[in-house]
């Protein structure tokens, strides 16, 4: 059983990687299949050292695994979870969006 303060690491952790734009995008490609650098970059349209720090990071978060594949190198998601967690997220937003109950829904930058 994690602890409170494990738990909040944990959270940090995927927050910190879902802070960034592109790192939303290697983590939502890698959900529908494990892809190499050479090609993620072009399915991205990034440039390979900014891929490459990206997934550093997305390493140090826990999130992506590398696995080794002849001279290669594979990545994938760390756990299938993810992937449910990420598509979990992402209905949960539309469905935030969706709902215009707040009653400051109308102001700019507000839920």
């Amino acid at each position: 059983m994690l602890t409170l303060a494990a738990d909040i690491e944990v959270l940090a952790r995927f927050g910190r990687a879902l802070a960034d734009p592109i790192r939303c995008r290697i983590l939502l490609t890698l959900r529908q299949a494990p892809a190499y650098p050479a090609d993620l970059a072009d399915a991205l349209e990034i440039s390979r050292t900014r891929l490459s720090n990206h997934l550093a990071c997305l390493r140090e978060c826990g999130l992506v695994v590398t696995v080794p594949d002849g001279r290669r190198t594979r990545y994938e998601l760390a756990d299938e979870r993810l992937g449910h967690a990420l598509d979990d997220l992402r209905t949960a937003v539309v469905a935030v969006e969706a709902d215009k109950s707040c009653p400051h829904a109308d102001r700019k930058g507000c839920c």
